[in-house]
Formats: structure tokens, sequence, C-alpha cells
């Protein structure tokens, strides 16, 4: 639930992938910037990621809004790479937000950036489906190089 005058259509989509074992973590990936902290750089996607990444701890809240947060792990290293907003705070949904709440962080995730479906151009939010979290193909042994190819 983007607020009005919010675009976020001509965002490069990326491949998010765990820094520490190199494990695809999403095929949905954003970049994105904390509502709350605007000096923060993270990356968002829409849909759950599916057998790459569990909850790990407790929920808590942040020192800076009330959204109600819990931590996710990448499930082949163990580590934590990102938290999910299990239930937003009302200025964080009332601002401008791409309706993200699965946020990974840029110290412990990289980005490969996307090619639609040419293999030349990068693939823009504004064109990927809706529900696309791809399950059926296992993109773990794919390499940054032969992933841009």
């Amino acid at each position: 639930m983007s607020g009005d005058g919010c675009v976020f259509a001509d965002r490069s989509v990326t491949v998010l992938c765990c820094r520490f074992c190199q494990q695809v973590l999403s095929s949905r990936g954003m970049k994105a910037v904390l509502l709350a902290d605007t000096d923060t750089d993270l990356y968002s996607t829409d849909i759950p990621p599916s057998g790459t990444i569990d909850f790990i701890g407790s929920c808590y809240f942040t020192e800076i809004c009330k959204c109600k947060l819990k931590n996710i792990a990448c499930l082949k290293c163990g580590n934590i790479v990102g938290y999910h907003v299990i239930s937003p705070c009302k200025p964080c949904l009332l601002s401008c937000n791409n309706g993200h709440f699965w946020m990974f962080y840029s110290q412990a995730v990289f980005g490969i950036n996307r090619l639609d479906s040419s293999g030349v151009n990068v693939l823009l939010w504004g064109n990927l489906p809706d529900l696309e979290e791809n399950t059926d193909e296992d993109m773990s042994c794919i390499s940054e190089e032969e992933y841009i190819r």
C-alpha cells in the first residue's frame, strides 16, 4: 500500500543473495530505504521467501517507531539477514512505502539485477508479475555472472 505520489514501477528487480553463503534468498528484491531512518539502506521484497529463510528469536519493536518486527535468518548458514514487519505502525503505513514487509540488511545480502525475458534489459518492478516468487527453479548454484547472462 504505497502512498499517493510514490512510484516504484521504475525500480530494478534484484535477486537477493546471502553475503555469508551466497544462497539465493529471493528473486523479487528491491533496493529500499528504511522509512524510520532514511540514512539506512536495505533491500526488501513483497512476497515471503519460500524455503530460504525462517524466523529467529522473539518479536521486538524499534526505538524509532512502533512497528512490530521479527528477525529472519538464512536457512543455509543460519546468519540473520533481515527482519519481517509483523505489524507496521500507522505512521509507517501512511508514509510513502513500497508495500514490502520483508526487509534485508545490505550488510547481510547483496543484490544482482534481474534481466527481463530478452536477457538484455534490467527487469523493472512495473513489468514484474504480481505473484511470481520462483519456487520451481533452484537458483542456489547459479553464480552472479551466470545469472546476469
